[in-house]
């Protein structure tokens, strides 16, 4: 009887597809923090996946109602799908912060959450990626809770920074923004982490 109800495994696929976009975006947003393209270009091509993520993860929400079995809770798909989607968002949001205030030299505390961000994408593609056999999830999870870490003490130099004296109030509000945006970025990546270690932990 189980082998003809209809079961989607291609979730797993789609998470992927997800978290590989994800990724790219980053990569993409780090460009324009090392000085190698312009923000115009960077915020269309993310953009441009950040419109991809939208349909993907459409398609994901959409199908949990037309698949009779799932391969994992359709809570957790739900919140999975839309955990992803937030992280970029938060990353197109970084850069059309940076386009908006017409940011121009980005600071070395701004690469250094952008290569923070880079990183924390990647080891979400390994965590999403190992999701179908779920061995090595949890691995990843705690890498990148450690790089969340990471990025914590990264913000908070980045904020004491604007407020040591020197800077134009307009140039603290504009740069508080762009590094607030970042710092959920990464906090958002650990919140897709907490939704795998969920799922991993109910198979377990």
């Amino acid at each position: 009887m189980l082998n003809i109800l209809p079961r989607d495994n291609k979730y797993f696929e789609r998470f992927t597809e997800l978290a590989v976009r994800i990724h790219e975006s980053a990569r993409i947003l780090e460009r324009f923090f090392l000085r190698e393209a312009p923000v115009a270009t960077v915020a269309d091509q993310i953009k441009r996946l950040e419109h991809e993520c939208d349909e993907i993860s459409h398609e994901i929400l959409r199908g949990i109602d037309r698949t009779f079995i799932t391969p994992i809770d359709r809570e957790d798909i739900h919140q999975l799908a839309v955990r992803l989607d937030d992280v970029m968002d938060l990353i197109d949001g970084t850069i059309r912060r940076v386009a908006l205030f017409r940011v121009e030299e980005p600071t070395p505390l701004s690469l250094k959450l952008s290569k923070l961000i880079v990183q924390t994408t990647a080891e979400l593609v390994e965590a999403v990626s190992h999701l179908r056999r779920q061995k090595g999830v949890m691995g990843h999870c705690i890498r990148i809770k450690q790089l969340e870490n990471e990025g914590d003490v990264v913000y908070h130099e980045s904020i004491a920074s604007l407020f040591s004296g020197g800077l134009p109030a307009i140039e603290v509000i504009k740069w508080k923004e762009v590094y607030d945006n970042m710092e959920r970025c990464i906090d958002q990546c650990v919140a897709v982490a907490h939704v795998l270690e969920s799922v991993v932990l109910k198979h377990s």
